[in-house]
């Protein structure tokens, strides 16, 4: 008796994976908000300055094409900040919309290398890529 029962549970365990699976790899990505905040956080400047080595931008960004494909980062330092050509001043945000998947690096001031790099990937217009999209954005940290 106890086999069937736990075989029972299996099988529904089972179903009920491949039904999740099935799901995420088949259903459409609803398109939210395309935009990836990145916030500089006010007082970055003096922490570097006084010899903190503060982390507050990843090394890498991941951004993907129709879905989220807007970098917006919003300096709320007290001093200006550099990425790539664009001075933000204290309080402004910069957005950079990207149009081509690929790999983008940038100098930038907020970072404690002095780059950032940007990996633009395409939409994931298969089932496989949906499967692996939705994988990463469970496992991906908060932005900003």
């Amino acid at each position: 008796m106890r086999r069937t029962v736990a075989g029972i549970v299996a099988a529904l365990l089972g179903i009920a994976v491949l039904a999740v699976t099935a799901w995420a790899a088949l259903a459409p990505i609803p398109a939210g908000t395309r935009d990836a905040l990145f916030e500089i956080p006010k007082g970055t400047w003096a922490r570097r300055m006084a010899g903190d080595g503060v982390s507050i931008l990843p090394d890498r960004i991941r951004l993907t094409l129709g879905l989220r494909d807007v970098l917006v980062l919003r300096n709320l330092d007290d001093v200006p900040q550099i990425f790539g050509p664009t001075l933000m001043m204290p309080g402004q945000s910069f957005r950079l919309p990207f149009a081509v998947a690929s790999d983008y690096t940038f100098d930038c001031t907020a970072h404690p290398s002095g780059q950032m790099t940007i990996v633009v990937e395409p939409f994931p217009d298969t089932p496989w890529a949906r499967l692996v999209w939705r994988t990463r954005e469970l496992s991906r940290p908060p932005a900003g």
